[in-house]
């Protein structure tokens, strides 16, 4: 969504505080001659999730009764050799439950990240999509890399505890190349773990298995529903398949034109104005507000607490304790939706009394660390998949020069996404190009939904989405509201345009607003 120390992952929260959400590996069982066009899916009840796709129970039957069923499709390793290795991508579906409706295909849905277990959370928005399914069998997957779908594997689960915990913002020489030496640690295990994997995990890779998807389940367009990296990943494939993009949403959009320095100053102002968003609406309440009388006070204590954590840490859930990083994280996860801000009132009263279990169980859920300590592998997808796909190479002193800009656009936050920029150091894949490029000429219309108040994926971006992806394709709709997304926020007028659209085939007025 974001937040591990690696570059700024954009999930969709699913959980108020925890997501209670077997490595699939590569294999060449298929044979060589088959076209993988051509096989048929075994859907079966779906299994309990895995670690790497966050534990949990088996995904509960939808209201009305339906079960949730997987499947695992075959595609190549390597695209450019399709007759070659092949690997399993993890799917999920419900069938389409609205009698007497026409069924229109498949909605395939991405839910960001890059990491996030489609497998998982699908079900966890199952209701809320539950309008969708009059005429659309509801389809997500684990997009290569994740969960079950050839999951990359990084450190174990106390390698993971022991990074996250450590000093993400330093301040002095000696602490930037310890940073530095551990990020390049934690980036030579991916490789000795998952090393075969790492040259085909780019989000063209994913946007190419989402054709050989539509294929195998019969449609003929590609009907999807993107959300916030997902918006990347629908405007890669739309680049690359135009004539077969079909009813296609994009909810909390990724600004396609900035490379990863950019994309992350963005956040770093983006997350500020969710803070001074919290902060305002704080000290509104009638009961008042237990962090501060007035919102700067609010953002002064943060900061003030911030900077204890940094010398003194406190402890969280036991035996590890709550530092400035993980605090950080805490408070960045309940930024990410308005529904999470009571949380976060919570953590802060909690941690000025010594005690940090309430922001340790948010950045717990942000970094996909179950109840029972152990990790999904979101942060090694995370880092795989942005690696794989962005060129640029950030070295300490590329990040110490940009500081200055980016503690302006966040006080609070910009000192860790400028840190973040080293994740990529000594990643063993070249990255792929500067940004992704999504131009899609005689595409279909895409509804491109920007939330003035998106903190992970800022209200620019899905102008320059909807621009970049060409006249007469993008169609922008602008959402006023807090919080990651717009379809999930329940705004009435949100729905009634996304169903539309999706169900009807009414595209809306480009420049549309809703409040």
């Amino acid at each position: 969504m974001p937040a591990q120390p690696r570059p700024r992952a954009t999930v969709l929260t699913v959980s108020a505080v925890l997501l209670a959400s077997l490595l699939a590996g590569c294999g060449d069982d298929a044979p060589k001659d088959e076209d993988l066009t051509d096989q048929k899916l075994s859907w079966e009840d779906c299994p309990a999730p895995t670690t790497s796709q966050g534990d949990g129970p088996p995904p509960s039957p939808l209201p009305d009764g339906t079960k949730w069923q997987c499947a695992t499709m075959k595609a190549p390793l390597d695209w450019n050799d399709p007759q070659g290795d092949t690997i399993d991508i993890e799917l999920i579906r419900a069938g389409a439950g609205g009698a007497g409706n026409e069924r229109i295909g498949s909605l395939v849905f991405n839910f960001g990240g890059p990491g996030a277990s489609g497998v998982t959370a699908l079900p966890a928005f199952g209701e809320d999509f539950a309008g969708l399914r009059t005429r659309y069998d509801l389809v997500s997957f684990d997009p290569r890399g994740v969960g079950r779908s050839a999951g990359v594997e990084c450190e174990d689960d106390e390698g993971i505890d022991e990074y996250l915990q450590q000093d993400m913002t330093p301040d002095h020489r000696a602490e930037e190349e310890k940073l530095l030496d551990s990020t390049t640690a934690f980036n030579s295990d991916c490789e000795k773990n998952s090393g075969s994997t790492l040259p085909h995990v780019r989000t063209t890779d994913a946007a190419r298995d989402m054709d050989l998807m539509r294929q195998v389940l019969g449609d003929r367009q590609l009907h999807y529903f993107g959300i916030s990296y997902g918006t990347e990943l629908g405007g890669v494939y739309a680049h690359l398949f135009p004539k077969n993009v079909g009813r296609a949403v994009f909810d909390a959009v990724v600004d396609p034109t900035k490379n990863p320095e950019q994309g992350a100053l963005g956040q770093a102002r983006g997350f500020q104005l969710a803070l001074d968003n919290y902060a305002r609406d704080c000290v509104s309440q009638e009961e008042g507000c237990p962090v501060g009388d007035t919102a700067q006070e609010v953002k002064d204590r943060i900061a003030g607490l911030l900077r204890d954590l940094d010398g003194k840490p406190i402890p969280g859930t036991f035996p590890r304790e709550l530092t400035e990083s993980i605090a950080t994280d805490g408070i960045l996860q309940a930024l990410y939706s308005r529904e999470l801000w009571e949380y976060l009132t919570q953590g802060l009263e909690q941690a000025y009394d010594g005690d940090g279990t309430v922001l340790m169980l948010l950045a717990d859920s942000l970094n996909g660390r179950s109840e029972n300590g152990e990790y999904s592998n979101l942060i090694a997808a995370n880092v795989s998949i942005n690696c794989a796909d962005g060129r640029p190479r950030y070295t300490v002193e590329d990040v110490t020069a940009r500081l200055p800009a980016f503690r302006a656009a966040s006080p609070l936050f910009g000192d860790t996404l400028a840190w973040e920029m080293l994740s990529c150091a000594d990643w063993a894949v070249p990255g792929a190009a500067d940004h992704p490029d999504v131009s899609a000429p005689g595409a279909a219309p895409i509804l491109v939904i920007g939330n003035t108040g998106d903190p992970a994926t800022p209200y620019e971006g899905a102008r320059k989405m909807a621009q970049a992806l060409g006249e007469g394709v993008g169609v922008e709709l602008t959402y006023r509201g807090q919080g990651h997304g717009a379809y999930s926020s329940g705004n009435r007028c949100v729905r009634e345009a996304v169903n539309a659209y999706l169900l009807e085939g009414k595209v809306p007025e480009a420049g549309s607003v809703c409040s």
